[in-house]
């Protein structure tokens, strides 16, 4: 009986004739991966990823050694690249991670990273840069024409389907067929016949809901049932409250300025404790018919369309916490109309970013006070996960916002300094900066008005005078842009020598 449910269950998901016979395990299936291989993996976020064989080549290469460059649409779950970075199996890594080992493994060098703007990673895929021997790709189900339904990311899947040669397929039987519909697949095109991507509002559907397949490039099929890793949504916190209460605060203030509506224009938000807590202040601020152009909805996204204050949101996963999967996953046909899942270049188009005047809201590590922001490095060399989309929305948004803590480690780090160690994002692209201090609107500023608002704003109080007197010392050298190049990373270097930014003052002997 049981196993004529099963037969029954793969028949719903495997449509295409001569499919079931590829049914492999997962070992069997990594078996194909070769040293020297670029693999492409489906996974964003944590979302839709790998499952079963990319840990099955990392047990494999343990008595079989062998490296490969590894591709995605961005992190991976359940640890896999740690996994993959520990059984030495990556040569190379891109365009983005979260894991803690693979980041040692970059630092170290023993491990290649390109961080990479993520929508522009599908790209190098469909000029044929970097070609997948294999991709690895989660699905829902096989369609009767050989098309791949996702599971609950679509990120660079539907390039690195095309593109590979070879295709393992991993059906999850732990994500409901009734998943089905919510994606939004469209490609537009390679030069010099790109198309336009037309799409006009958050909720414009312009594509199919499977993704275009070759079966005969299908090798092996590994049946799973294991959930995504789940996100770790922190409580919000004194310095995330006050975070998101300028930032709302500002958006009432544009409302009454007549430059924005109650609905604001499309959001678009980055992962993380800050972006939740800023989306969960529009549950009790004086918004509504909110929309959302992004690359990820958070457990904030469902929030906000259970309490009716967003209408729909569009992005490229889905990254929640676990009672959210759960209450997502049990109810999908309660959330299907509002939202859709695209692949990551058109999520993050800067075509369609422009078009709908997508409000950016990101995290910087740091930024300096002419408003260059650094998101991905920490004291200028040491990697944290990547750029992510960050760039994707910020240089093409009708407001570009950055945010962080004005300070931590008990006050030893500033995120305001100088002279940004890393710049990710120029001061050419961001408009607001935002700490739990206070708000800086750079709109129509120059860079030595900029300084001022942002250290009299946005500083740690613990650093106002310093930032202060930095700045009156170098707009005395003169120049545009006013530094004083021999001091302009001193702070960085007092925090690796001493473990604090802050300048000790010695006391004069009597």
């Amino acid at each position: 009986m049981q196993l004529t449910i099963i037969k029954t269950m793969y028949e719903d998901r495997i449509k295409r004739s001569g499919l079931q016979g590829k049914i492999t395990s997962a070992a069997n299936a990594a078996s194909f991966i070769k040293d020297g291989m670029v693999v492409a993996s489906s996974g964003f976020t944590k979302a839709g990823d790998s499952k079963a064989v990319l840990k099955a080549l990392a047990a494999h290469v343990q008595d079989n050694p062998m490296k490969i460059t590894l591709l995605t649409g961005a992190s991976l779950g359940h640890g896999t690249d740690g996994l993959l970075a520990e059984a030495h199996a990556l040569k190379k890594r891109m365009p983005f991670q979260v894991d803690p080992v693979l980041r040692s493994n970059i630092n170290n060098g023993d491990v290649l990273f390109m961080d990479q703007h993520l929508g522009e990673s599908a790209e190098l895929i469909n000029e044929h840069i970097i070609t997948p021997d294999i991709a690895v790709i989660e699905a829902l189900m096989i369609e009767e024409d050989g098309s791949i339904v996702p599971t609950t990311s679509v990120g660079n899947t539907a390039s690195f389907a095309a593109a590979a040669a070879k295709i393992i397929v991993e059906i999850n039987i732990s994500v409901p067929l009734a998943l089905h519909g919510v994606h939004d697949i469209f490609s537009a095109g390679i030069w010099p016949n790109r198309q336009i991507i037309p799409i006009t509002n958050a909720g414009t559907r312009i594509g199919r809901t499977s993704i275009p397949v070759d079966p005969e490039k299908i090798i092996a099929i590994v049946i799973t049932e294991t959930t995504d890793s789940p996100a770790q949504i922190n409580e919000r916190d004194d310095k995330t409250r006050a975070i998101a209460g300028h930032l709302l605060q500002f958006f009432e203030h544009e409302i009454k300025r007549g430059r924005l509506t109650p609905s604001l224009r499309p959001l678009q938000s980055g992962i993380g404790k800050v972006a939740n807590a800023v989306l969960e202040g529009f549950i009790d601020g004086n918004f509504h018919n909110l929309t959302m152009y992004s690359e990820v909805l958070q457990d904030s996204t469902f929030n906000l369309i259970d309490a009716g204050k967003m209408d729909f949101a569009s992005a490229s996963s889905i990254t929640v916490s676990q009672p959210c999967y759960t209450r997502l996953m049990n109810d999908i046909n309660k959330y299907k109309p509002n939202i859709v899942l695209r692949p990551q270049d058109i999520s993050n188009a800067a075509e369609v970013i422009r078009r709908l005047g997508v409000i950016s809201i990101n995290t910087a590590i740091e930024f300096d006070i002419y408003g260059n922001v650094n998101s991905t490095h920490i004291g200028g060399t040491k990697m944290m996960n990547g750029i992510g989309g960050s760039n994707d929305f910020a240089r093409n948004a009708y407001m570009s916002v950055f945010v962080t803590q004005a300070s931590s480690k008990a006050g030893a780090i500033s995120h305001i300094v100088p002279m940004a160690s890393h710049v990710d994002n120029s001061e050419h692209d961001v408009d607001i900066l935002v700490t739990d201090f206070g708000l800086a609107d750079l709109r129509g500023l120059a860079p030595r008005e900029r300084a001022k608002l942002i250290i009299s704003n946005c500083a740690d109080p613990a650093y106002k005078e310093e930032l202060k007197d930095y700045f009156l010392e170098a707009c005395k050298k003169g120049g545009h842009t006013p530094h004083l190049l021999q001091e302009a990373l001193s702070w960085h270097q007092r925090m690796e020598s001493t473990g604090a930014m802050k300048k000790i003052v010695v006391p004069q002997e009597m």
